[in-house]
């Protein structure tokens, strides 16, 4: 371990540790939060995700872009809606896909801006 990882001393700063008490959020929301960025860490739904990003799109489009078993897309699908990160809506026959509210797209493009910060420093 890094030595930059420890203090030299043992001093407690009280009134900052009680400060942040006071604002750190229920142990519930940060679960949650923490279960959403689970499933951001599969990298097929994250592709997932770019894609519908830019535009509404069904299975056999995602299947086809992906380079994946409509079978395999399906299956992630699930785990996103069952996730609130996507939404569907029928029309005729065909099933179409997309980011459940701006907020998702958010996410992603925040994460973006992060890494490309990264390659440019």
């Amino acid at each position: 371990m890094d030595k930059m990882d420890f203090c030299e001393c043992n001093i407690i700063h009280e009134d900052v540790v009680e400060r942040v008490r006071r604002q750190m959020p229920d142990e519930t929301p940060v679960y949650e939060v923490s279960e959403l960025f689970k499933v951001f860490g599969d990298s097929t739904r994250s592709r997932i995700i770019c894609a519908l990003r830019l535009e509404e799109m069904c299975v056999c489009d995602l299947a086809a872009l992906l380079n994946m078993t409509q079978s395999a897309i399906s299956h992630q699908l699930r785990i996103l809606r069952s996730s609130r990160l996507v939404k569907s809506r029928k029309q005729g026959r065909v099933v179409y896909y997309s980011l459940d509210d701006a907020h998702i797209g958010e996410i992603f493009s925040l994460a973006f801006t992060h890494i490309m910060e990264e390659r440019e420093g």
